[in-house]
């Protein structure tokens, strides 16, 4: 309701600046509700119009902002009519808001706001191999517009969090299924991770996980002085048979 609201107080700004200025703002593809739909990689083309109220529309120096901030155009692209391109359009470009105005005048201007919609980016399958007793994470893209609904299966069946001691994360951009300790009869098996969007078709991500025997790892903080113990032992006892040799050879002379 309140989205409603703000997409109708926005067109009637819209309106009021395109009809009362004598600014006209069109756009391909074309504007609805004060709004510009398109999806990632397109283009959009914007065309600001002077028409009359008080001025020569062909004298009417025109400038374009970007979310409040000066655009850079070409020379001759600003004389009663300018056009902008927005190509190609990028996650970022979700939600801008861009304004054309008269240069002498900001109170005359009209707007429009980009509304990007895309899918997230994941499919295929992966194969993990991790250690018994070890931390096994699985993660999948759901960075999305509109947002997606995101379910994990294992072996074709809804995964039961509680029983195999997983944690599940998601931050907007991924989700991950998170195990702190490996255990392979529990573990091990196919996973994957389903994105349900309203505006896009399902999209899977499969992985494999293959449980190994945990391998024995010396630590280092032991080695190392063991190492160095050695090296003492070894010089020490070397320098003993040189010792001994030379008394051996004086005797002998």
């Amino acid at each position: 309701m309140m989205m409603s609201v703000k997409g109708s107080v926005f067109l009637l700004g819209l309106y009021f600046t395109t009809q009362i200025s004598g600014l006209v703002l069109q756009s391909e593809p074309a504007v609805s509700g004060g709004f510009v739909h398109t999806e990632l990689e397109k283009t959009v083309s914007l065309t600001c119009l002077s028409e009359g109220a008080g001025h020569d529309p062909q004298e009417a120096e025109l400038v374009w902002l970007r979310n409040n901030q000066l655009i850079s155009v070409a020379a001759g692209n600003t004389q009663g009519s300018s056009r902008l391109c927005v190509t190609p359009v990028t996650h970022k470009d979700h939600g801008a808001i861009f304004t054309c105005q008269m240069k002498n005048d900001s109170s005359v201007n009209a707007s429009v706001q980009l509304e990007v919609t895309y899918a997230p980016l994941h499919s295929g399958m992966e194969e993990v191999s991790v250690e018994q007793t070890r931390e096994l994470e699985l993660s999948c893209d759901v960075f999305a517009n509109p947002p997606v609904l995101v379910s994990w299966q294992r072996h074709g069946a809804p995964i039961d969090l509680f029983e195999g001691g997983f944690l599940l994360t998601n931050d907007g951009r991924k989700s991950r299924l998170k195990v702190g300790q490996v255990d392979r009869a529990a573990h091990q098996g196919p996973y994957s991770c389903v994105t349900s969007s309203p505006i896009y078709p399902n999209s899977t991500k499969s992985f494999k996980v293959t449980v190994t025997d945990k391998t024995v790892q010396f630590e280092t903080d032991l080695i190392f002085p063991m190492i160095a113990g050695l090296v003492v032992i070894g010089c020490t006892t070397l320098l003993a048979i040189v010792s001994r040799w030379r008394r051996i050879t004086q005797c002998c002379k």
